[in-house]
């Protein structure tokens, strides 16, 4: 699932409905928002900003979750057992930026106002074991990475996986932040992008967001900061999000049947891996009587080139190849048809035995 980020105290209240509409329409479903900012002065004339905006969203049929710690809690004197106000802006969900004791998150998670708890994914405390141990309510239960305004500080790829992997073993939904290279407004005045892993920070949205489904450890990605382009909401909306696509910059001398062979086609990598190439093999079986001319075959393979054998390769005529590391294309009997994309080279390992793919045109419109 999808979403995206509304901060109602930055930005004019028009202009958040209209992005929360924009959004709806390209198939977002969910909301992020923060109350962080609320003090004991300002919280009548944010909270009523708040219900305005969430009302829509609402309306919108889309899911909407407040960030909140223990000093909103105290500035709005909600109970932690008592969390109706919440319930009454329009929220979906309440995220924890905090850790409590454990008994208090499995309390909330059955509390009467129905309101769904996420739990902050980005720490490796115990703290979701310890919440388990109480036994809360699982179907109310969630858990989501925090964001990172400042650069050098996002997660890296090995703690998010492992802070991930423990909310997947037992059984619960996950999200993740990706950050618009557009938007410009978060949460808080710095803000150098808003990604949960810093490899992120600056690559294009799509690419963040793949490699996050392609993980396979998360559920919903949302973008962290508002306004994301109608182009990057538009990317992420076209977005395969079961199984990974992946952009090839396709040869000049490429032809219309190796275009075929790649675009057309739902591929997989062999069960039997190797660390040389990621093989889709069944696909020849459907150009066995068709001639496949050498075309662009050179002496040595480079990673990320995208490659099908030729007429002079016998049972492997077809068979498509991701090459993985450099080698020689001895007797030259693979075409290079293509190259993945410099920026989603890193997604090939990913690519795990009889994992599905497909590749997508880089430049569809040439």
């Amino acid at each position: 699932m999808l979403g995206i980020s509304v901060y109602p105290t930055k930005a004019p209240t028009a202009e958040s409905i209209a992005y929360l509409k924009k959004a709806a329409n390209y198939g977002f479903k969910r909301v992020f928002a923060s109350l962080l900012d609320v003090t004991p002065e300002n919280k009548d004339e944010i909270l009523a900003q708040f219900k305005k905006v969430f009302t829509v969203a609402n309306d919108l049929g889309m899911y909407v979750t407040i960030d909140a710690n223990p000093r909103l809690f105290d500035t709005l004197g909600v109970d932690y057992h008592h969390l109706a106000l919440f319930k009454d802006l329009g929220a979906s969900a309440i995220r924890l930026d905090a850790n409590f004791d454990g008994l208090t998150e499995s309390m909330m998670s059955y509390e009467d106002s129905g309101l769904d708890i996420e739990l902050n994914l980005s720490v490796d405390t115990g703290n979701i074991g310890n919440i388990m141990s109480y036994l809360p309510n699982k179907q109310r239960l969630s858990g989501c990475h925090n964001f990172y305004p400042q650069r050098f500080t996002g997660l890296d790829l090995d703690f998010f996986t492992k802070c991930t992997e423990k909310y997947r073993q037992m059984g619960l939904k996950t999200a993740a932040f990706v950050t618009s290279q557009v938007a410009t407004t978060g949460p808080h005045p710095f803000n150098d992008g808003l990604p949960t892993l810093e490899i992120h920070r600056d690559l294009p949205i799509a690419v963040q967001a793949k490699h996050l489904f392609a993980t396979g450890l998360i559920d919903d990605v949302l973008i962290s900061n508002q306004f994301a382009s109608d182009a990057e909401l538009q990317q992420l909306s076209q977005l395969n999000q079961a199984q990974l696509s992946l952009a090839v910059d396709f040869d000049a001398a490429a032809t219309p049947l190796e275009r075929e062979i790649l675009l057309d086609h739902q591929h997989f990598n062999r069960g039997d891996v190797n660390s040389y190439s990621v093989r889709s093999t069944f696909v020849k079986l459907q150009y066995k009587d068709q001639s496949i001319p050498v075309n662009h075959a050179v002496a040595t393979l480079q990673p990320g080139d995208v490659v099908i054998g030729n007429d002079s390769f016998g049972q492997y005529k077809g068979e498509v190849n991701i090459v993985k590391q450099t080698m020689p294309n001895i007797d030259q009997h693979k075409n290079v048809v293509g190259h993945l994309v410099a920026d989603e080279q890193f997604l090939i390992p990913y690519i795990r035995p009889w994992m599905k793919f497909r590749f997508e045109d880089a430049h569809p419109t040439k």
